[in-house]
């Protein structure tokens, strides 16, 4: 069993950033893809980022590529999301989740822990 713990998330302006942390216990955290998804209100949980548990290769939705980047620590059971530029649109409660042992995957549904998610509020 993994738990996941977000934190990082506040409030900005616009063009400001913020980094977001996702702190894991439980289980083998370099055995793990992890991935960042966010969910606004009203809309549906939707893929922004993710790194594979081995490798280290990163992969980004379209409307955040070259804002946002994904990073791990191993050694401190963490990943995080550094994100630039911050839009209007990009207001949402941050997840992280974790995979075993698979690719990055832009479906929800592919993880298999979830933490509890952060408020990023970003004003114009």
């Amino acid at each position: 069993q993994v738990q996941l713990v977000e934190s990082g998330g506040g409030l900005v302006q616009a063009g400001g950033s913020l980094r977001l942390s996702c702190a894991a216990s439980g289980g083998t955290f370099s055995s793990y893809s992890m991935g960042w998804f966010r969910q606004a209100p009203g809309k549906e949980r939707e893929f922004v980022a993710g790194i594979r548990w081995t490798g280290g290769s990163t992969y980004y939705a379209t409307s955040v590529k070259g804002r946002f980047t994904v990073s791990r620590d191993n050694a401190k059971n963490s990943v995080y999301l550094q994100m630039n530029s911050l839009k209007p649109e990009d207001t949402a409660v941050y997840y992280c989740a974790a995979g075993y042992r698979g690719g990055v995957q832009v479906v929800a549904g592919r993880y298999d822990y979830w933490g509890q998610g952060t408020q990023v509020t970003v004003s114009s």
